[in-house]
């Protein structure tokens, strides 16, 4: 683990820049694929901006959900405007995309070209959390599992970045080979990959120190997990009962 602040945040920021450039690069070949138009051209640029616009904003609002408590400290703006939440930037992303949508009078779903360089976007970050131990906020608990990992301060932890580029691999996995069946229900994949992280860092979270507990003994991007859950899953279970109907094969009759 690299236990100098600076080299920390330095490395911590290639990382993040080389997963949005690879994000971007599989991004404008999975557009390229998926629909007719460019993204950098017409009403999908205007979608693209305000995914991104989107994304910045939710990225700062759920960090400060997740540590209102630097602002009490001499520099806390300052601790504040270099955080961000992944958690955050995908749901600032969806809420800056449907806006634009409406402006573009798009109504088709778009985000199904989003789902694998956001994953893979995530897992690139991940190693920069990783290399960046102690000095980066998504280590562990201690734990005294086999593979637990100090991150400099003689405590074995959850290696919870490493879970996570796990599970990034997994989920993308799986979306890709249920790709035929999905593909009949446009922005079905979406919802599903956006779900599924929500769940998931509602309860990997729990593995990682709390640093400003909200009711209930949740941190901040926990609850914004379960209130965005409570209102994204019924809509996506919903659609995957349409598409599951749908396929079925029909009864012959009598």
């Amino acid at each position: 683990m690299i236990h100098d602040p600076a080299t920390a945040h330095a490395v911590h920021a290639v990382f993040e820049a080389l997963g949005l450039a690879a994000g971007s690069q599989l991004f404008l070949r999975s557009q390229r694929r998926l629909t007719t138009g460019n993204a950098l051209h017409g009403p999908r640029f205007l979608i693209l901006c305000g995914c991104l616009l989107g994304a910045a904003i939710g990225n700062k609002l759920v960090f400060w959900a997740e540590m209102p408590h630097w602002l009490r400290e001499a520099d806390g703006w300052r601790l504040l405007l270099a955080g961000q939440s992944m958690v955050g930037g995908l749901l600032g992303g969806l809420i800056g995309t449907e806006i634009a949508k409406k402006l573009a009078g798009i109504r088709s779903s778009t985000g199904d070209a989003y789902v694998m360089p956001i994953l893979l976007g995530l897992a690139i970050g991940r190693i920069g959390c990783f290399l960046a131990g102690l000095n980066d906020g998504t280590y562990g608990v201690p734990t005294s599992l086999p593979w637990a990992i100090d991150f400099g301060d003689g405590i074995p932890r959850h290696p919870t970045q490493l879970y996570e580029i796990a599970f990034a691999g997994m989920l993308a996995l799986l979306l890709h080979k249920t790709t035929p069946f999905l593909a009949a229900s446009s922005g079905l994949r979406f919802k599903m990959m956006l779900s599924a992280y929500l769940a998931w860092r509602l309860g990997i979270d729990a593995l990682k120190p709390v640093p400003f507990p909200w009711p209930g003994g949740l941190s901040g991007i926990q609850w914004v997990c379960a209130l965005a859950l409570a209102a994204y899953l019924p809509l996506t279970l919903r659609q995957w009962r349409r598409l599951h109907v749908a396929q079925e094969p029909s009864l012959p009759v009598p």
